[in-house]
């Protein structure tokens, strides 16, 4: 009794600390420019054009660095690198009024189906579902460039630079079903076209 009533703790509702362009240099060297040959290789892949590819890419990386003070730390820089180079090419496509040429989408449900029709094991069933393949071998690559290129980025992001599909989309800018669904009709031509590259690599054990 008599005592001092005990006065709260303060609280520190100070912002933290904003960084230098030291320490935001050095961390965006840290984190972003070792994603450089994927991006390159997206690039390439999705354009068709290496001179194109990195042109694509420096500007995407040009863009980055402006706006590196804007990343969230602690979140993946490749599938924010990867969203930004999917904004130019996307950009780029609009403003010179083209597209890659690819395969009509229509051809590609009807070599699956017809493919399936043929064959239809359990092999085939999995092959769909796991497109575990060698995207450096020549009959892959050849596959993938005949992708319609929404297709194209998908398998690109989810099965080759292995990003989450919450990633993928935002990366996109698409729903996460839509880019599911993408990603499920690009398999879909993957084992169309490539069911005898795969038997000669051995996938009929995929799943066993």
């Amino acid at each position: 009794m008599g005592g001092r009533t005990a006065r709260p703790m303060p609280i520190n509702t100070a912002m933290p600390a904003a960084r230098t362009k030291s320490e935001l240099r050095v961390e965006f060297e840290r984190l972003a420019l070792g994603v450089m040959p994927s991006l390159y290789s997206a690039a390439r892949s999705w354009t068709r054009q290496p001179d194109e590819a990195n042109d694509v890419v420096q500007e995407t990386y040009l863009r980055a660095y402006r706006t590196f003070s804007n990343f969230q730390p602690g979140t993946n820089c490749k599938a924010w690198l990867f969203k930004i180079l999917h904004s130019v090419i996307v950009n780029r496509y609009k403003s010179e009024r083209r597209q890659p040429d690819t395969l009509e989408s229509s051809d590609l449900e009807e070599r699956f189906n017809r493919c399936l029709t043929r064959s239809e094991t359990d092999w085939d069933r999995r092959m769909v579902q796991q497109t575990n393949l060698d995207w450096t071998a020549e009959e892959v690559r050849s596959a993938l460039d005949r992708l319609p290129r929404n297709f194209l980025e998908a398998v690109t992001l989810v099965d080759i630079e292995e990003l989450s599909y919450e990633e993928a989309a935002q990366s996109l800018d698409c729903p996460v079903g839509t880019l599911r669904s993408r990603l499920f009709r690009a398999r879909k031509f993957l084992f169309a076209e490539l069911q005898e590259y795969a038997r000669r690599s051995g996938y009929q054990e995929v799943g066993k």
